[in-house]
Order: structure tokens, then sequence, then C-alpha cells
């Protein structure tokens, strides 16, 4: 399937309402697990180093997780809240959660301490998983420990060495649960297409680690989206000068020699050298001045 043939994303209410069509998810992780077992399904970038997993090791990660899960109490009518950068284990334990068949929700996961009490008060999850320093405010709320749910596991044998990007059709995200919807996008996009999907060390990192991995497709909300805009603007001359007046008649002018030199520089500045798909949702009714300038060359 190309990457064009993307589809739109699941409809998810926010924050508390359970994901939908994740039934349909467990199936084509299956699928993917048996045709296509040995192919890189996650890379995660951890410690200056980069991770896979193959799609064979996603199910048989999610299975553990589900076992793990089971042991803890969690069941059909639990709920588990999910708070955090999107990374291979939120992803993961979305799915082992769906296995057991209980409910899967997701809270921001840059609201107040104050907020997220609110919230937690008003969703009741059974369990819960957070990332980092906002643990602290989850003490009420059963955090599980990825590592004891997963069981003993050899963390080198995700390890990526001598990866070379340039052959691989690869999704990528620098979001996390403060994206409304955003994990269902994910999941459907990736599990969709069958295609390898990518996640930075952290948000301070990704302009780098998004440029190693150069990505054929883009899973980022509309607010990620600006931003890089933004970063593209401040790297412009500031306008009124003659040298942003050349950029900007390069940009108005298709077949000029410097547009392209221009958009070439840019998109390997921003990793994008290989990009062929931005997602968007089907509602959008504007684009930031580069994106629509992206979308009409992969067009």
């Amino acid at each position: 399937m190309s990457v064009h043939e993307l589809k739109r994303p699941l409809a998810v209410e926010w924050p508390a309402e359970r994901l939908e069509n994740l039934p349909k998810a467990l199936e084509q992780l299956h699928h993917w697990a048996q045709i296509t077992p040995l192919h890189t399904a996650l890379r995660h970038k951890r410690q200056g180093q980069w991770y896979a997993w193959r799609w064979i090791d996603v199910l048989r990660d999610v299975e553990r997780l589900a076992d793990g899960l089971r042991q803890q109490g969690f069941n059909e009518q639990s709920r588990l809240a999910l708070s955090g950068a999107f990374e291979p284990n939120l992803l993961l334990l979305a799915l082992a959660a769906q296995t057991v068949g209980g409910q899967v929700l997701t809270l921001a996961d840059d609201l107040e301490p104050e907020a997220v009490q609110q919230q937690l008060w008003r969703i009741r999850p059974s369990h819960s998983y957070v990332q980092g320093r906002q643990k602290r405010h989850w003490a009420s709320a059963n955090v599980v420990d990825f590592v004891q749910l997963l069981g003993p596991t050899d963390p080198a044998q995700h390890l990526a060495r001598w990866w070379q990007p340039a052959g691989e059709t690869a999704l990528w995200s620098e979001e996390g649960t403060h994206w409304q919807g955003g994990l269902a996008v994910l999941l459907e996009q990736w599990l969709n297409t069958g295609h390898s999907l990518a996640f930075p060390e952290n948000l301070a990192s990704a302009q780098r680690d998004r440029r190693e991995v150069a990505p054929t497709g883009l899973l980022l909300s509309a607010e990620r989206l600006q931003h890089l805009a933004d970063e593209i603007e401040s790297r412009l001359a500031p306008h009124g000068t003659w040298r942003r007046r050349l950029c900007d008649w390069a940009i108005a002018h298709p077949q000029s020699g410097l547009r392209r030199l221009l958009k070439n520089r840019v998109r390997k500045l921003l990793g994008f050298q290989r990009l062929a798909y931005i997602w968007q949702p089907l509602k959008a009714t504007s684009s930031p001045v580069w994106l629509a300038e992206f979308k009409r060359d992969i067009a």
C-alpha cells in the first residue's frame, strides 16, 4: 500500500472515551506479524541509540504485557489510562489492554497537577501508565510498571546496529497524549499500512532524530505542524530585507532553480528529503504555507 493511501483517523472523544476500532487493530497486528514478521514495525531512540521492534516482536510483547496486566487484576471491566509521549511502550500497552478486553483512555500529558487530579477523579481508571516526573501526581491511579509487566527481557535485542534508513518506508511522530485523538491516528495509520513507525528520544532532540530517520510520512497534529512552520520562518531572512524578498520571489515561481534549491535545503534541514505523505484531518481548512508547498510537491 502506498503512503498516499493512508486513511482518515478514528473518531475519539477527549480525553476519557474508549478508543474505537482497537479490535480491528489487533487483527491487523496479527496480520503483519504473520506475513512480514521480520520487517521493522517500530523505531525509538533511547539514550542516543536507535532501537527497533520487528512485527513479530511487537506481537510477542503485546501478548506478554496482556498476561502481565491480567496478573495485576486487569480484566474486561478495567480501565487503563495512558499519559505521556507517544513511543513503543505506550502503544504496546494500549494494544495489550485491548487484548484483555478492557478500556483504553488517554489523558493529556501537559496538564497541571490539580487538573490531573480532577481528570483522574472523573475517569476513575483502574490502572494507569504515565512517564517521567508526572508519576508523583498519579499516586492514587494504580500506576503500572512497564518492565514488571513485560517480564525478563534483554533490551539489547532491539538495538539497531548499522541501520541505514534509505530503503525503509517510515512514518514519523513526535507527539504525546496532549494531541487530542492522536493515539487513534497513530494506531490506524501504522496498522493499516504495515509501515515502520519511528519516534524521537524526546521533543528537544526531535529535529536531529528526524534527520537521521528521514521519514516518508508525517503523523503530526496541526499545532506541531505550525511549530515546524514557525521554525522555518525563524530561519529565513527578516521581512523587508532583500534576502527575504528573494526567498519570497523564489517560492512564488515554481520553475525557478533557486526555489528548488531553497526547498531542498529546507527539506534536508528538517529531515524531509524522503517525505511523500503528510497526514491531516479531512476537515482541515488551512495549512501553514510551507506545508501547502510540500503537499504540492508530493502531489
